[in-house]
């Protein structure tokens, strides 16, 4: 399956049982791991394992290929790796805490643009 496919195939999968906040980030310029990072929030452990879920299923059903999941057991943080997309569903407060958004983006948020004039600041 191309990588437009399966992309869509996740966002839509997720967007079935409800993932808020679903955020898609090419990666090709800064891993060639993979190309994509999808993240997803889900609100109670049980969101979160069934949209993790329903993306296996749904990319099972389609004929790709899942080759891993981390963290269904506690439902915070659940990682799925489909090769060239690895999904990423969370809990707000556990999103907010990792923030994979500035991780894997080559821009800064406006948070860390916040704490660097914050630190600068202290520093003159």
């Amino acid at each position: 399956m191309d990588l437009k496919k399966l992309e869509k195939l996740v966002v839509a999968a997720l967007e079935d049982i409800k993932g808020r906040d679903i955020e898609v980030l090419n990666t090709t310029k800064l891993t060639s791991l993979f190309d994509r990072v999808i993240i997803a929030s889900g609100d109670s452990n049980r969101q979160v394992k069934a949209l993790a879920r329903n993306v296996q299923e749904k990319v099972l059903e389609a004929g790709a290929e899942v080759l891993s999941s981390e963290g269904e057991d506690n439902g915070e943080w659940v990682l799925v790796d489909l090769g060239d997309i690895v999904v990423h569903v969370m809990q707000p407060a556990v999103r907010a805490h990792y923030n994979l958004e500035e991780l894997w983006s080559a821009r800064p948020t406006a948070r860390a643009r916040k704490a660097a004039d914050e630190d600068s600041g202290a520093a003159a």
